[in-house]
């Protein structure tokens, strides 16, 4: 898989995408968490090849398994068999690692490291999910599965939203990112329909990595705005608490003022006490 920016050599396009920065051609500059992701998967193939009874033992604790409910509750599988890769098969290491290499590095430099790893994480995690899903209700054999290819995926997505002047190489042909982002997921959306296929499973991973990368960059600004609504909802509703604490306090005070301390209820009592354990608070704050 290769990429680049049809637009770079066109001065006057400086048009964004969901805030995006314009991308220009090069082999992508490597950031952070790309480097490191390489890095581990790398590291952990090489050591699975050479070491086959260390491969053998991550496999069995590492990998997504839906054979028992056991291995379906280890819950940290969903991460960890991000980083194993059939180690019989080159290809599978080295396809996820080129779309990681070209299409991680736009993302993080958009994002931030810190957005950017659970992002990745997420999509990977999302394909696992969906795959014990389909498992456990029987429309798929149970089986394991291992691979970062779901958080791959979620990258396409992702950065067909955010970058759509990209073109991507599939093969040795030029194909604008939206279209072969489309055209992957009606693929793994027939293939795990109709179950036809060796890898139905880890189709199923794909097309559910896809959907998080997509929905997390579609509906996270929303959320975003819904998250500040609601806390500035909850800081008027504070606002207008503290407001009816005074007008009461106020009132006490001068009640006391005019018929002494032994004038007051218990229950103004206790609002005085609590008046001045939120002045305590915000003293302490300050």
């Amino acid at each position: 898989m290769g990429l680049y920016d049809r637009d770079y050599t066109q001065s006057g396009s400086r048009q964004q995408y969901y805030g995006a920065p314009q991308m220009r051609f090069n082999l992508p500059r490597i950031t952070p968490v790309v480097k490191w992701l390489l890095i581990t998967n790398i590291s952990v193939f090489l050591a699975s090849v050479f070491i086959p009874a260390l491969g053998a033992f991550l496999e069995e604790w590492f990998a997504v398994g839906a054979q028992s409910w056991l291995t379906k509750l280890q819950l940290w599988r969903v991460l960890s068999y991000q980083f194993l890769h059939d180690r019989r098969w080159i290809w599978h290491i080295f396809m996820n690692m080129i779309g990681l290499y070209f299409l991680g590095p736009p993302l993080e430099r958009h994002w931030g490291s810190r957005k950017f790893l659970p992002f990745y994480l997420l999509c990977g995690a999302a394909g696992a999910i969906f795959y014990l899903i389909l498992t456990t209700v029987r429309f798929l054999p149970a089986g394991s599965m291992i691979g970062a290819s779901g958080a791959i995926l979620g990258l396409l997505s992702a950065c067909a939203i955010l970058f759509p002047h990209f073109i991507i190489f599939v093969f040795v042909f030029p194909v604008p990112i939206r279209v072969a982002a489309i055209g992957f997921g009606l693929v793994y959306f027939l293939i795990v329909v109709t179950r036809d296929g060796s890898n139905v499973g880890g189709h199923a991973a794909h097309l559910a990595g896809m959907v998080a990368g997509a929905g997390y960059v579609l509906l996270g600004p929303r959320l975003g705005r819904y998250k500040l609504k609601v806390r500035a909802g909850s800081w008027e509703k504070k606002a207008e608490a503290d407001r009816m604490l005074q007008i009461e306090v106020d009132r006490i005070l001068a009640k006391v003022h005019d018929s002494g301390l032994h004038s007051l209820t218990s229950r103004e009592k206790k609002t005085l006490k609590r008046a001045t354990q939120e002045e305590l608070r915000r003293s302490n704050v300050r």
